[in-house]
């Protein structure tokens, strides 16, 4: 079973999710298949796929690993650097201060 030429896997570094304070799982590189097959579900308006492949994701210890991975299989893919987030500090107490 061969990879089609049309296919592309993207390789990424997940963000931080909006709903955890956590860093946990930011520390791995993604690879996936981009498919740009879906359909939209009439009676609800959902977004669906038909290709099962969608749902594999890889994961790396870093991005080399990740590179060396597809271009061993050949196959054609994107890499998206993670963005630099400024964290500001916070703290409870600012919330009482009179401005």
């Amino acid at each position: 079973m061969g990879i089609d030429d049309k296919v592309v896997f993207r390789i990424y570094k997940p963000t931080k999710t909006a709903t955890q304070s956590g860093l946990g799982n930011t520390n791995l590189w993604h690879l996936k298949i981009e498919s740009g097959s879906y359909y939209i579900e009439p009676l609800m308006g959902w977004i669906g796929s038909k290709d099962p492949k969608k749902q594999i994701v890889l994961k790396f210890d870093s991005l080399e690993k990740a590179v060396f991975y597809a271009k061993k299989r050949n196959v054609k893919y994107v890499i998206e650097m993670p963005k630099n987030v400024k964290r500001l500090p916070k703290s409870y107490a600012s919330n009482f201060i009179l401005k």
